[in-house]
């Protein structure tokens, strides 16, 4: 299978999951999730899919810090928006299988323990996107992403609509699909560190 070759220089996130402990799933419950994993999730590498992984490592790192790996299973996410708006379902969807937090259709837990029901919720008010929420601490992180502060290519702009309508020829399809691909680059590869990218704030509940 192949995918461009800036997916395997990203980082990949490491979280500690209780539930894969016991149930023998992962050594010692270590989970490492890549950024080619939520590629395939989402069934395709974009500004938005880049956005919520970007998210997820930045906010879990505010949130546990260096010493502490994150707690799988025991992370909420709030979304400001519902879940039919805009791309919020793509974004819970990334967040989702990072954090395991799930909605009602979530896993029913194990006598009591690792219920991941009702940890993604909707429609919270406030100027914040998405919050992550310690549960054993409360301490919360509120985050908003801005991906037009990461320039777009104007040949890609002019071929979008070709594209989109069906008419590119195989060149500008490749072409468009290259340039594409080297704006997500430039968003988790230069741009990751970029104060206005990704705006946070950490609270405590």
């Amino acid at each position: 299978m192949g995918y461009p070759a800036f997916f395997d220089r990203i980082e990949p996130l490491r979280l500690h999951d209780p539930l894969a402990e016991i149930l023998g799933s992962f050594v010692d419950g270590i989970v490492e999730i890549h950024y080619l994993d939520v590629v395939r999730l989402a069934g395709h590498s974009c500004p938005t899919v880049a956005g919520a992984y970007l998210m997820a490592k930045k906010g879990l790192e505010a949130l546990y810090g260096e010493k502490t790996m994150p707690e799988r299973g025991d992370i909420a996410v709030e979304m400001q928006q519902g879940i039919g708006e805009g791309v919020t379902g793509v974004v819970a969807n990334v967040l989702s299988y990072i954090t395991g937090a799930t909605d009602q259709g979530g896993f029913h837990g194990l006598a009591g323990r690792f219920d991941r029901r009702n940890l993604l919720t909707f429609g919270h008010a406030g100027t914040a996107s998405v919050s992550l929420i310690r549960r054993d601490t409360g301490r919360r992180l509120s985050m908003t992403y801005d991906p037009s502060v990461v320039p777009v290519d104007p040949a890609m702009e002019r071929l979008f609509p070709r594209v989109l309508a069906g008419k590119a020829d195989a060149d500008e399809a490749l072409r468009f699909g290259i340039l594409w691909q080297r704006r997500v680059e430039a968003i988790l590869c230069e741009y990751a560190d970029d104060p206005w990218l990704l705006v946070l704030q950490a609270e405590q509940m």
